[in-house]
C-alpha cells in the first residue's frame, strides 16, 4: 500500500475478538476486476488467520455468492471458492449475496452475541465495498470494530464523471470514512505479537 502510512495503534487484549475474513475468494485474482492495490494483502490476511488460529480466538470466514452468472464470484464457480491459504477451520462460515457480512447466513450478529463477542477485526476483499460495509454495519450494531486496512485490497473504479479513481485513493478514503466513526483503522502489525510476527508464512496463493 503506497498511499497511506499508519501510525502504530494500541489495540489491547484480543482474546475475545473475532477475526472476520471477508470474501477472500479465488475470483478476485481474475483480471476482469482491473488494477488493484496492496500486493501484501493476502500475506497479511494469512498472517492474521494464522495468529487467530494459534491463539484459538473466534474466526469467521465470509464468502460472497454472486447471483450474476457472469461474475468471477458466481455461486458454484471455481472463483467462488475461498483462497487456498485459508486452510484453518473457522468457527463460523457465512455466505452472503450483498455487501454486508451481517446480512448473510448464518446470522453473524446473532452468533457474535451468543458468544458474548463485542469486538471484531475486519479484513478481506474489497476494501471499499464488502469490508467497509461490514465495518459500518458492525459499528452501527454497537461492535468495537478494528479495520485491518493493509489486510484488504481493492481495484480502480470509474467515477460518475468518467475519471478513474485509483485503488490506493479508494483505500485512503475508506480509512478516512471509517476511522473514529465506525471503526478504528489499524495495521496487521498492530494485531500480531512477536511470536505471531516471526511464525513461518503460509503461502498466500489463490
Amino acid at each position: 500500500m503506497t498511499s497511506l502510512r499508519l501510525d502504530p495503534t494500541p489495540v489491547g487484549d484480543l482474546g475475545r475478538t473475532a477475526l472476520v475474513v471477508v470474501d477472500a475468494q479465488r475470483g478476485f485474482e481474475d483480471p476482469w476486476w482491473g488494477p488493484r492495490d496492496n500486493p501484501d494483502c493476502d500475506r497479511n490476511i494469512a498472517a492474521l488467520v494464522r495468529a487467530w488460529s494459534r491463539h484459538r480466538r473466534p474466526l469467521v470466514f465470509v464468502r460472497h455468492d454472486s447471483e450474476s452468472p457472469d461474475s468471477p464470484l458466481a455461486a458454484g464457480s471455481d472463483g467462488n471458492r475461498l483462497k487456498g491459504y485459508l486452510t484453518a477451520r473457522p468457527d463460523l462460515e457465512v455466505t452472503k449475496t450483498v455487501n454486508s457480512s451481517f446480512h448473510g447466513t448464518p446470522d453473524l450478529d446473532a452468533w457474535l452475541r451468543a458468544g458474548d463477542i463485542s469486538r471484531i477485526v475486519v479484513c478481506g476483499i474489497t476494501t471499499n465495498h464488502c469490508c467497509e460495509t461490514t465495518a459500518r454495519v458492525g459499528g452501527n450494531l454497537g461492535y468495537d470494530v478494528l479495520f485491518a486496512l493493509d489486510a484488504t485490497h481493492t481495484f480502480d473504479r470509474t467515477a460518475p464523471d468518467g475519471s478513474t479513481v485509483t485503488a490506493d485513493e479508494l483505500a485512503r478514503v475508506t480509512a478516512t470514512n471509517l476511522h473514529g466513526e465506525f471503526a478504528t483503522v489499524v495495521s496487521t502489525a498492530d494485531l500480531l505479537d512477536d511470536e505471531d510476527a516471526s511464525a513461518p508464512e503460509t503461502p498466500a496463493t489463490a
